[in-house]
């Protein structure tokens, strides 16, 4: 009987922690990270469909971004300072990262690769779909950030500071709107939010 190890490597994203210099409160692992990341990456193509003009497909949007770390089970977590250190280092990661999500498509029956493949590697007619996808990457890092310094870790302050200025520098205005309507909600405690009066 053959057997396909594709959903297996997928369940080990749970034991790749995110933040990897940073000091944290609370660790973050890829699986969590890759759950938020994929209900920002819904909400910023509705966002986009609903008041931008757009009509893109949230429900591939939501795909690409459940699975856009995925890579990192093979090559672990590359912190941003270090990754975007020097060009010829993103390059060469980039690469790497090509390769780790062609090995993990192998990892599927033949009949389903191209189904997957599109998913892990979406090639340049999805480019609209992955810069919701990296907006919604960053808004997570965004949250982190702010939920670590509600907590006191004054370590996350020039990240949370340079994270915000990365997500206003794509003018992608369905991310402006989270930002400025949803992303305050984040500093309150679940009392607080509770009694909040609408």
């Amino acid at each position: 009987m053959e057997t396909w190890d594709f959903f297996a490597m997928m369940s080990r994203m749970k034991y790749i922690n995110r933040w990897g210099l940073m000091r944290n409160t609370i660790n973050e692992n890829i699986a969590e990270h890759s759950l938020e990341t994929a209900m920002l990456a819904h909400c910023l193509a509705v966002l986009k469909n609903t008041y931008f003009g757009g009509n893109v497909d949230s429900g591939r949007v939501c795909l690409i971004a459940l699975y856009h770390d995925a890579s990192e089970i093979l090559t672990g977590d590359m912190p941003t300072p270090v990754k975007y250190y020097a060009p010829e280092i993103r390059d060469a990661y980039k690469e790497v990262e090509k390769v780790a999500s062609q090995k993990l498509v192998q990892e599927l029956p033949e009949e389903l690769q191209e189904v997957y493949r599109a998913i892990l590697m979406p090639g340049e007619e999805a480019e609209e779909l992955e810069r919701i996808v990296k907006a919604a990457d960053k808004l997570s890092a965004l949250i982190k950030c702010t939920e670590e310094l509600q907590m006191g870790n004054q370590d996350f302050e020039s990240a949370l500071e340079a994270t915000r200025k990365a997500v206003e520098e794509m003018h992608l205005p369905e991310a402006d709107y989270f930002m400025e309507h949803f992303l305050p909600s984040y500093r309150l405690t679940l009392d607080m939010q509770a009694k909040r009066e609408k």
